[in-house]
């Protein structure tokens, strides 16, 4: 089976710029798009096939008929027919809303399917654009509430201004905001559920305050401070470099400037490589090949045994 590509789903939202349309190098009219669903097995909002032999099937059709051999033997008896990973891109003229996600054990005591644990990665963000991640001093339940009701939770939550590579890991439970101005690529569990925090007071289209989640992400929070919450790595030319493991996915970093090899004859499991900058090709050890360049996304079969990639290129490799 070849590489496949999805049509983006392009996610208009109150807080969307105009980054994603350019970036990714598609004829669209939509404005404020806040997100592009790259590969999306979530209901209601699947991605579908672009191109080849599978056109026009959705990512989950695809799972139920293809099973371990699109996703992993392993994969397809823990997950199922769900497809256990979404990609998007984002990116965010205003600030989002400060938010938090569940772990599975606490979506699960709170009647929801799963939790989600997900990761950003920093693409060419506006200067002085920021985000917000983790809390900076201990706080209890009660004071969080406090907070929230003052107006001043955003004193007890670490900030950053951000730069093209960097890189943010968000464990569920750990509070955190998108700011404006920030372009990123996320990775993240299969999973819609979001805890909405705090708004900084915003009306909808129709003059309404969007609903607040305080209750549910009171239980949901991790309120253990650490020092940094950002992701340190050295960039190398040529080879993967891991930013992330964790039980829901690892992700590497790649920067090539020549023809790479990548071996994944002992990994059980499907590869998503997500461009960030660039232009190159992917070819499989059944000599498919399919263009990867900036703003593409590419979904490898568990069943691949190499790829090559060629040309000048960086992009994300993440897999479970």
């Amino acid at each position: 089976m070849q590489p496949l590509k999805f049509e983006p789903l392009l996610k208009s939202t109150l807080w969307g710029g105009n980054k994603i349309i350019p970036f990714k190098h598609i004829s669209s009219n939509q404005q404020q798009v806040g997100e592009s669903w790259e590969i999306s097995g979530v209901k209601g909002s699947e991605t579908i096939v672009a191109e080849g032999a599978l056109k026009g099937k959705s990512l989950n059709e695809i799972v139920s008929e293809m099973k371990g051999s699109l996703v992993g033997t392993e994969n397809y008896e823990r997950f199922g027919n769900e497809f256990p990973l979404l990609i998007k891109f984002i990116d965010a003229r205003q600030d989002l809303s400060i938010q938090v996600h569940p772990s599975d054990e606490i979506a699960r005591r709170q009647g929801k399917h799963r939790g989600k644990t997900e990761m950003w990665y920093i693409m060419k963000s506006d200067e002085g654009a920021k985000l917000y991640s983790g809390l900076k001093r201990e706080i209890t339940p009660e004071e969080y509430k406090e907070l929230v009701e003052n107006d001043t939770i955003c004193d007890a939550l670490a900030q950053y201004e951000v730069s093209e590579g960097d890189v943010f890991f968000l464990p569920a439970g750990r509070i955190h905001a998108i700011g404006t101005g920030c372009f990123l690529a996320e990775i993240q569990q299969t999973s819609d559920v979001t805890y909405r925090i705090y708004d900084f007071k915003r009306k909808d289209k129709d003059g309404n305050y969007r609903e607040l989640h305080t209750k549910e992400a009171a239980e949901s929070i991790d309120y253990r401070v650490e020092k940094d919450y950002r992701t340190h790595y050295e960039a190398q030319n040529n080879m993967g470099v891991s930013v992330v493991e964790c039980p829901y996915f690892s992700t590497a970093v790649y920067n090539i400037d020549e023809p790479m090899t990548i071996d994944y004859s002992e990994l059980d499991s499907f590869v998503i490589l997500i461009g960030i900058s660039g232009e190159g090709n992917v070819t499989d050890n059944e000599g498919n090949t399919t263009s990867l360049n900036a703003g593409e996304t590419l979904l490898i079969p568990a069943t691949t045994q190499t790829i090559q990639v060629t040309g000048t290129l960086r992009f994300l490799e993440t897999y479970v």
